[in-house]
């Protein structure tokens, strides 16, 4: 496996108020984060209820879905 390998979910159902470091904080509790993003719309700004979540190894990766898959954050279930 080569160094540069990212291990990267996809989380839904976010709630609009959930921020990247919002995000960062709720799965850093896995292993370590590279990389946490919301999509955000790009003509008005606001979250489109989705983002990614990269971790370092895919062990993290692993519990993290396990872990978080069904939990809520920020008010919203999220998947």
């Amino acid at each position: 496996m080569s160094a540069d390998a990212e291990y990267r979910c996809f989380v839904g159902g976010l709630a609009w108020a959930t921020t990247d470091q919002g995000l960062s904080q709720a799965f850093s509790q896995y292993g370590d984060i590279v990389d946490s993003k919301v999509i955000s719309d790009r003509e008005t700004g606001r979250s489109r209820g989705f983002g990614f979540v990269t971790f370092d190894t895919k062990e993290a990766l692993d519990a993290a879905i396990q872990g978080m898959n069904g939990s809520e954050l920020d008010g919203r279930q999220i998947t």
